[in-house]
């Protein structure tokens, strides 16, 4: 079977293990390896297993772990036997994990001996049979009497493969089905943009049940023979650099958040380190060069072979891909939604540009609705990988697609005369003034954000005016910080107060900053700094949840 002939993710577990059999597929980074041929034994093992368990053509599994090179098996055990595949966060939490296993009628549950605790008290009548990812082994099966005997279906592409549960900055978790061809699509239509085969290499940091990792980061490597290597601890600085020096990875894909610290705490600090760099920095020409030689060395540390640095889930700071612009850092950009399977456009290497989200995908269709007198409107889009609908939710799949196919994302963007899109925020974010003005709350925390001391922040509205939410940094309002953090135990007032007066001129010269860069109509009226320790709850790819906000 071609490649192109590729219609489900069986045709694509039987592909690989036979095309890739003796090349290594993936592993712990220092632990031993899985062969594609291994990987596609080990699924057909465990799918006699379920199917041994009653498990059968439409149930759904849900898979509970860490990342881990189990996940692999377990999914395709899943998939390539017509079952459905529900992945759960790992941040998910016991409440989350009850009401998904419930609403997906879950027949099964693989969960890891590290997060067992947090389901150990949930008691569903559907859920039947739990299994440990580790050992593949029953540890409890509520199944009484004889299992039917499996009777083998065909899976055909338009069966459900996964029901993927998003944890969104709206505060509803929502099912979103996609099916084999919604998956082999995105598949087929990112390898013509880049490239992936059996020379590539994959470090995979970000959960595998979101969307963004499951496709880009999972599926596609296996689609070209590629392998993957996954950490077994938070990919801290610590644990990060010498996993990258060690495996050398030819793709990473990440999300903001990674980036931005990056160049917060370890590249800008060296051009502020003494008076000649300062001053280069402020000039264009010193600056692009201190980002070009700060872009080598960053090159090198993350092993020197990197091709695809992929960076979605939010928008990027402006600053941080400047950098990453100028220093000519293999970077890429991407926009989707877990809806889309999830890519919809992109920007490599050769083409990106600071502050654009790149061109749509040759298979996508797109139309701007309701565009205003700045050209901005809301995204609707048709794709071979658009979702089925969301599980049980009619009334809300009717909601965001039309009759004829168009899905309405609820993403403001503007397109250039040369198609280059710019993501403008949420349609539902907006906040619409008395005389009628649109504000775009995400445009202003973008300057907020590259404000000195500043982390991240978010813009609402209260009793008709704009407030700013801010985090800051107290480690970089430098020395005076490090005093008050030492004498904390003793409560110094002294120290207290200079915090606090630090603080106050803070909050004063961002409101100024901010006010001076925008309209009127988006002039901040009160800035609120997060009370120390303090951090905003965020989604699992580290989206503020506006909701809890009031927005």
């Amino acid at each position: 079977m071609e490649i192109e002939n590729l219609e489900t993710l069986k045709d694509l577990l039987e592909y690989s293990s036979e095309k890739y059999a003796p090349k290594m597929m993936n592993a712990f980074i220092g632990g031993e390896s899985v062969s594609y041929k291994e990987f596609g034994d080990k699924v057909r093992n465990l799918r006699k297993v379920l199917q041994s368990l009653g498990i059968t053509h439409g149930d759904k599994v849900a898979i509970y772990t860490h990342n881990t090179p189990k996940y692999s098996v377990i999914y395709f055990a899943i998939v390539s036997m017509g079952a459905i595949a529900v992945p759960l966060l790992p941040d998910f939490s016991s409440v989350e994990i009850g009401n998904i296993l419930s609403h997906s009628e879950s027949k099964a549950l693989f969960v890891t001996k590290r997060l067992r605790s947090k389901v150990d008290a949930i008691s569903l009548p559907e859920l039947k049979i739990r299994l440990d990812v580790d050992t593949f082994s029953v540890y409890e099966n509520q199944n009484t009497g004889e299992t039917e005997k499996y009777l083998e279906k065909e899976v055909l592409p338009d069966d459900i493969a996964s029901i993927v549960y998003t944890s969104g900055t709206t505060g509803n978790s929502k099912g979103v089905i996609l099916t084999h061809h919604n998956l082999i699509a995105q598949l087929k239509m990112v390898i013509k943009i880049q490239p992936v085969d059996e020379s590539s290499v994959f470090l995979s940091i970000l959960p595998l049940p979101h969307a963004y990792e499951g496709s880009l980061g999972f599926l596609l490597p296996i689609f070209g023979g590629s392998s993957v290597y996954y950490l077994e601890k938070p990919p801290t600085p610590a644990i990060l650099i010498p996993a990258v020096q060690k495996i050398r990875p030819t793709h990473i894909l990440t999300v903001p958040l990674i980036s931005e610290k990056i160049f917060k705490n370890s590249v800008l600090p060296q051009f502020n380190k003494n008076m000649i760099t300062r001053y280069l920095y402020k000039t264009v020409l010193g600056r692009k060069l201190l980002h070009r030689i700060a872009g080598k060395k960053l090159y090198q540390t993350f092993g020197g072979r990197l091709v695809f640095f992929g960076i979605g889930g939010a928008k990027l700071d402006y600053y941080t891909e400047r950098f990453l612009y100028e220093a000519k850092f293999p970077y890429a950009i991407g926009y989707g939604l877990t809806e889309t399977a999830p890519l919809l456009t992109a920007a490599l290497a050769h083409n990106v540009k600071p502050g654009s989200a790149g061109f749509k995908l040759e298979e996508i269709d797109m139309k701007i609705n309701d565009v205003n007198d700045c050209g901005i409107g809301e995204l609707w889009v048709k794709s071979p990988s658009l979702m089925k609908g969301y599980y049980k939710e009619p009334e809300l799949t009717n909601m965001v697609i039309t009759p004829d196919g168009w899905f309405k994302t609820g993403d403001l963007i503007k397109v250039t005369s040369a198609g280059r899109i710019y993501i403008k925020g949420r349609l539902k974010n907006v906040i619409l003034t008395s005389s009628g003005e649109n504000i775009y709350p995400e445009d202003i925390e973008s300057l907020i954000n590259n404000f000195k001391f500043v982390q991240e922040s978010l813009v609402v509205e209260q009793k008709g005016k704009l407030v700013a939410m801010v985090k800051i940094n107290y480690e970089e309002m430098g020395e005076q910080y490090n005093k008050f953090k030492e004498e904390l135990q003793s409560k110094i007032e002294e120290n207290y107060r200079e915090l606090e007066r630090k603080i106050e001129e803070l909050q004063q010269e961002l409101q100024l900053y901010v006010n001076s860069k925008v309209n009127r109509f988006s002039q901040i009226s009160t800035v609120v700094i997060l009370p120390f320790a303090s951090d905003f709850e965020k989604t699992s790819t580290m989206k503020i949840k506006r909701y809890l906000y009031g927005q």
